[in-house]
């Protein structure tokens, strides 16, 4: 019947288009992610041919922002007469930061080179605070001064430190945030750059970030990943080095993984991430600790492990970092102009327990003072909760010594005393490279790179 043969028509469709769909899903199961692996690799490299990735990847469109928290020195006077330091953290002030890459140079063996510039903006609705909040810190400028008088004749010597009282200059300083971030005119500064200008690299304002604003860190050389993808990212050299010379061993003076900023795609739990910082003047490496979720993104959790920061003794391929102190600092002095400068986890988080005992105010917790990173184990596009921002997380110290004042001498012994900290994060969506998620958000975004860990030190 004319029926009959309709529905065995339709049968016979509908057998096709099941066939159809089982032969274009089973062909999908392994062509798929082929598909999927050509456009993470054509999407990974740094190619100008690649439009949106490339201007992505040179002007960073990604919302960044840096916290900053300063120990505040209850009581100062009391230290100099051999009382135990008592902190207190405040903060955050937030700062967004804008970056952008310069000076890009493609060269034939496929590697590529820039400089990234950075600007910060006060973000006082995000702060719990303003840059007029006055706080007290050890005197970064005054302290590095005393370590650097060592080498010089003892007249020298007199003569500067007589200078500390004459401009009213002690071992801790009280200065509004914005001062102490930005920069306030010092009379010392002008008298030793006047005086003694190969003592101390500092001409105008001093301030812990007064030369960091619309700077870069210098000239990053690295791979494009267009003849192997397993390099792309990866540090050719910097500043035309392929090490640093500030360390007592090779190990310690290599410049290994990438900038900081991103990583080669296809990540394991084998895997880690090297990077090299030159603030920190060396290179680091996070360690893979679980898988995990954030807001229903597959990542991997990689963290610092425990010997980032250990003494020669503790860890013995840390040697070359040494002197050393207690497990828990890295002393950067070497390459700091011999200031007393350290770098440690915020409230010496996985530090020697004699550090805290030196100081009351602290309370190290892993869920607040580690370092870790959130990361996409496929595409490698790093994940953000907005939630938590302290995926890199450090703390400047200083060394509070006699050794070189003249004036305080009686009361002051050597103490560790942490100065801040600083955080990066950003607030957006979460994306990947060739498909688009928006997130709490009515626009979506890209995201290229991001610094992983950025050491702010005296420079």
């Amino acid at each position: 019947t004319i029926m009959a043969i309709v529905y065995s028509k339709i049968a016979i469709g509908l057998l096709i288009a099941g066939i159809s769909t089982l032969v274009f899903g089973t062909v999908l199961v392994f062509v798929g992610p082929i598909i999927i692996d050509e456009q993470i690799v054509k999407n990974t490299q740094i190619n100008p041919q690649n439009e949106l990735s490339y201007n992505m990847w040179k002007d960073i469109p990604v919302p960044f922002f840096m916290s900053i928290y300063f120990f505040n020195v209850v009581n100062p006077k009391e230290i100099l007469l051999g009382e135990k330091p008592l902190v207190e953290q405040r903060g955050p002030y937030v700062y967004s930061e804008k970056r952008s890459k310069d000076n890009i140079t493609f060269h034939a063996n496929k590697t590529v080179s820039f400089c990234e510039y950075r600007q910060y903006f006060f973000e006082e609705s995000m702060s719990a605070g303003n840059e007029s909040d006055v706080v007290t810190i050890p005197n970064m400028l005054v302290l590095g001064a005393s370590v650097m008088l060592e080498k010089l004749p003892l007249p020298a010597r007199l003569l500067i430190s007589s200078t500390f009282t004459m401009f009213k200059e002690g071992p801790f300083v009280t200065k509004s945030v914005g001062e102490l971030m930005w920069g306030y005119d010092s009379k010392l500064v002008d008298f030793l750059t006047a005086f003694f200008p190969d003592m101390v690299p500092i001409k105008g304002k001093f301030g812990l970030f007064a030369e960091f604003n619309n700077s870069n860190t210098g000239l990053f050389t690295v791979f494009t990943g267009q003849d192997d993808i397993r390099k792309v990212h990866k540090i050719d050299s910097w500043n035309g080095l392929k090490n640093v010379n500030y360390w007592n061993s090779d190990q310690c003076n290599m410049i290994n993984g990438t900038a900081g900023q991103m990583w080669p795609p296809f990540l394991t739990t084998e895997s880690t991430l090297p990077f090299y910082s030159p603030d920190a003047c060396r290179s680091m490496e996070l360690v893979y600790e679980n898988p995990g979720m954030v807001k229903g993104i597959p990542v991997f959790r990689f963290v610092a492990p425990k010997t980032l920061f250990a003494n020669g003794s503790d860890y013995h391929p840390n040697e070359g970092f040494c002197p050393c102190r207690q497990s828990g600092l890295l002393n950067v002095s070497s390459c700091r102009h011999k200031s007393p400068v350290f770098i440690s986890h915020p409230h010496f988080y996985n530090a020697d327990p004699a550090l805290l005992a030196t100081v009351n105010g602290l309370s190290p917790n892993k869920e607040d003072h580690s370092l870790f990173i959130d990361i996409h184990p496929v595409r490698k596009s790093r994940h953000t909760d907005v939630h938590k921002p302290q995926l890199r997380i450090h703390s400047i110290s200083m060394e509070l010594t006699s050794k070189g004042f003249m004036q305080w001498s009686y009361g002051l012994s050597a103490i560790i005393l942490k100065c801040f900290i600083f955080k990066f994060g950003h607030k957006c969506c979460y994306l990947n490279w060739f498909h688009l998620t928006s997130m709490q958000s009515d626009f979506i975004l890209l995201t290229l790179v991001q610094q992983l860990l950025l050491i702010v030190l005296l420079t």
